[in-house]
């Protein structure tokens, strides 16, 4: 019917919700990331890395191995840095900066070929005050990133969670502001302030770079906080200030709050709370809510039942249909325990041996 919103993102533009919103946050957190300037820290650990264990290089990584067992060291071994993972360049800093002293040691003694320029690198304490700096914040960055994911998650989980990261943000600019940083949450950094505290002074230069990343999400989340008014009615509907919510919500937004009734069912939450409210009663209430509860902020649904897929249709299984995979997915994709077994026993001629 002209003029009138049909489908899933009519029922966002009718409820006042941004389609814009539909992008990927774990994406346009992992560009964020991408944002801070230091190329010239992972080209030498990517380098260095390449060096030991890439390519056909197995001798050189066995021997690398062998000699992080002899010293035990913290970890085993090193990994391969790979760009389109978005937690990779976290886990590759995480092991390459524990192992700062057992690098440079192989490089010299077990390569054959030059790698005193690396070595020399690897002894710079600036570089190094880079490098235990840009393990720490990934590391905070990657622990953002899991909290994204998951399939139980709403639009007001993943707005809490970016707003606690820029929070956490504002916290760590304080703390590179004095002259002695507090580095409580920069373990890393802390432990290279020990082993050259004559150079913390270097410290003072990554207050820039917090700010940077504080820059690119407010410029990439911008949308999302907009909509903070609707993520508040939506988490909680009977604190929710009514005259900022949209016209066509307020009166029935006023019925809701003044009920008794729903009052007393203050402490359900989220969809639980939701689906208490009666359609004939709070029809636009109704949509607005499922609006909300069907946006989601990240692809990760979509990748988990692709890989759940992936394994589904695997090499041994050639018989495979377009209607037994529809039901093996429904299997494989939903939260319900399924007893399989005692589906099979309630068959007449169960074909167990299959």
């Amino acid at each position: 019917m002209q003029g009138k919103h049909t489908g899933f993102a009519g029922l966002l533009q009718q409820s006042g919700v941004d389609c814009s919103i539909l992008h990927c946050i774990i994406h346009q957190e992992a560009l964020c990331a991408k944002s801070m300037n230091f190329s010239h820290v992972m080209d030498l650990v990517t380098k260095v890395t390449n060096l030991i264990r890439g390519g056909n290089r197995s001798l050189n990584h066995k021997k690398f191995r062998a000699f992080l067992d002899e010293v035990s060291a913290a970890y085993g071994d090193l990994q391969m840095h790979t760009e389109i993972r978005w937690m990779s360049r976290g886990k590759c800093l995480e092991k390459f900066f524990a192992l700062l002293a057992e690098i440079p040691v192989f490089l010299e003694d077990s390569i054959r070929c030059d790698t005193s320029a690396n070595c020399s690198k690897l002894r710079d304490t600036e570089f190094l005050f880079d490098m235990a700096f840009l393990a720490d914040i990934t590391s905070h960055l990657n622990q953002l990133n899991m909290q994204l994911q998951g399939r139980s998650q709403t639009v007001s989980d993943l707005y809490a969670h970016v707003n606690t990261f820029q929070s956490k943000l504002t916290l760590f600019k304080e703390d590179f502001s004095s002259d002695r940083p507090n580095l409580a949450h920069f373990r890393s950094c802390e432990q290279m302030r020990k082993d050259a505290p004559e150079c913390q002074k270097t410290l003072l230069k990554y207050r820039a770079e917090i700010e940077k990343l504080q820059q690119q999400f407010k410029n990439r989340f911008q949308d999302f906080y907009a909509m903070k008014p609707r993520i508040v009615l939506f988490t909680d509907p009977l604190s929710a200030a009514v005259s900022a919510q949209p016209p066509e919500l307020q009166l029935e937004l006023c019925e809701l709050q003044s009920d008794p009734f729903f009052q007393a069912k203050r402490h359900e939450r989220g969809i639980s709370f939701w689906r208490l409210l009666p359609e004939s009663r709070f029809p636009l209430l109704r949509d607005f809510a499922l609006s909300m509860a069907s946006i989601f902020g990240s692809t990760y649904i979509c990748e988990t039942n692709f890989s759940t897929m992936k394994h589904i249709k695997s090499k041994e299984r050639n018989r495979q249909t377009d209607e037994t995979l529809f039901q093996l997915m429904q299997i494989g994709c939903t939260n319900i325990d399924i007893d399989i077994q005692s589906i099979v026993r309630q068959q007449e001629r169960p074909q167990v041996s299959h």
